[in-house]
């Protein structure tokens, strides 16, 4: 099958950063489906992974956790799919990677396809709603519903993959003010576009800018880049006792800093089910049947901004530049080879 690997560690400006090579096809475990993979989006994380986990010497690694295609066939074990059903999901972080023609996958972290979605726009969103998802609902227990109506919610790069969803998810399902922050036109826009009530610059202060909105303390903050950068600010802005949750990986923080307003750190990293093959891994199967109805129902909308045509080295090294200049906004996507 042809797949797109990486031999080592590289900027993606350099030409072996990442290459097209052929991998034989895999066999399904017990409980794995072998999916013909149709499409894929590209994430932060893939950048990642290719900039700081090289390959053994002699070996090779296959990038890529989003994925929508079709079942080919099924392990001994599985009862949740059948051959020929259309699904999508994330993936896990350590078994191979979906950027080739074919790839494997545990039945109990996939899903059925939202049937109104094609492959391209469904590829877009399994990891970025699923971390979504558990960082509000499951690691910050904001409840659903109109409990929290008079809160709020700040999220911080809130233009990106997983703000485009999250912004969507508490807008729909919550009762609260969701503001979220971008410093270009186009983000202000598109987060406005998803439904936030309020969109403030995080080029500048955000304790100024949430005092310009008339809301000086805020509930709840997400943050999902550069947390480092703004964390000064998130101690001054959150209000007592609230919940502070973050997926990036800042160089350091003083989480002492948190303690005089009692508030709590929540940290997602929606691959730790798959990871540790926890109890609850099928909530992820769980999670992706529904949001696929929301998709069907037109509650939740697609967040790709950027198709760039077949999968192939080519193409995926002009994805992985975007993401590392921190000017994507949504997703990325590509579709066939």
């Amino acid at each position: 099958m042809k797949a797109i690997a990486y031999r080592k560690s590289l900027p993606i400006s350099d030409a072996q950063s990442l290459i097209d090579i052929d991998l034989p096809d895999p066999t399904p475990g017990e409980r794995d489906l072998l999916v013909e993979v149709h499409a894929i989006s590209v994430n932060p994380v893939d950048t990642k992974v290719r900039k700081n986990m090289a390959p053994a010497e002699g070996e090779t690694k296959v990038l890529g956790w989003d994925v929508a295609g079709i079942v080919r066939s099924i392990g001994s074990g599985v009862s949740l799919f059948k051959p020929g059903d259309r699904v999508w999901y994330a993936g896990s972080l350590i078994r191979p990677g979906a950027n080739s023609e074919l790839h494997v996958v545990d039945e109990r972290i996939a899903g059925h396809m939202p049937k109104k979605a094609d492959f391209a726009s469904a590829a877009a969103l399994p990891l970025t709603a699923l971390t979504a998802w558990e960082l509000l609902f499951d690691r910050m227990e904001i409840p659903e519903g109109p409990a929290t109506a008079g809160k709020s919610l700040l999220v911080i790069g809130a233009a990106g993959g997983v703000g485009s969803i999250l912004v969507q998810l508490a807008r729909q399902l919550t009762g609260l003010t969701v503001i979220g922050t971008a410093s270009r036109p186009e983000t202000t826009g598109w987060l406005k576009e998803l439904g936030a009530h309020h969109v403030i610059d995080h080029s500048k202060p955000l304790s100024e800018e949430l005092k310009r909105i008339g809301i000086p303390n805020v509930e709840y903050i997400v943050s999902l880049n550069q947390t480092d950068k703004h964390f000064s600010e998130i101690v001054e802005s959150i209000a007592p006792q609230g919940k502070f949750g973050l997926i990036d990986d800042p160089d350091a923080i003083d989480v002492r800093l948190l303690k005089r307003k009692s508030v709590s750190l929540h940290w997602e990293l929606m691959y730790t089910r798959s990871m540790f093959g926890t109890d609850d891994m099928i909530r992820q199967h769980e999670l992706l049947e529904r949001i696929a109805g929301m998709i069907d129902a037109g509650t939740l909308r697609t967040t790709v901004a950027e198709h760039f045509g077949t999968i192939n080295a080519t193409n995926l090294k002009k994805a992985h530049a975007l993401l590392e200049s921190q000017k994507a906004k949504g997703k990325i996507v590509l579709e066939g080879f």
